[in-house]
């Protein structure tokens, strides 16, 4: 998993040649902190189409506030440096997935 910072998000995000999904948390966010084993799962099993980031929103608010994130955990999911799904708090594995279906 990719820890993300002002310095590159724009490289390894906006500049990815796959798509990759960004959790914005915060150390604070319970629900954060349960997301977090299901987005390493799924950055082990994904690896080859999909690359997952993590960026702390109380280090980076300026990033947060570029992409409209409020509330955490917010999952985007760019492609081609846009972003092509928002998934707003925290989910089971499979519905997650069911909700980036076909994105990746």
């Amino acid at each position: 998993m990719i820890i993300l910072t002002e310095e590159n998000f724009a490289e390894r995000v906006l500049a990815s040649d796959k798509p990759v999904l960004v959790d914005f948390w915060t150390e604070w966010c319970p629900p954060c902190r349960m997301v977090a084993p299901i987005l390493e799962e799924i950055a082990a099993e994904y690896v080859q189409r999909l690359t997952v980031a993590k960026l702390n929103a109380d280090d980076y608010p300026q990033i947060a506030a570029r992409y409209g994130v409020m509330g955490f955990p917010t999952l985007n999911l760019y492609r081609d440096g846009e972003v092509v799904r928002q998934v707003i708090g925290a989910k089971p594995k499979r519905l997650l997935l069911a909700e980036l279906e076909g994105q990746f």
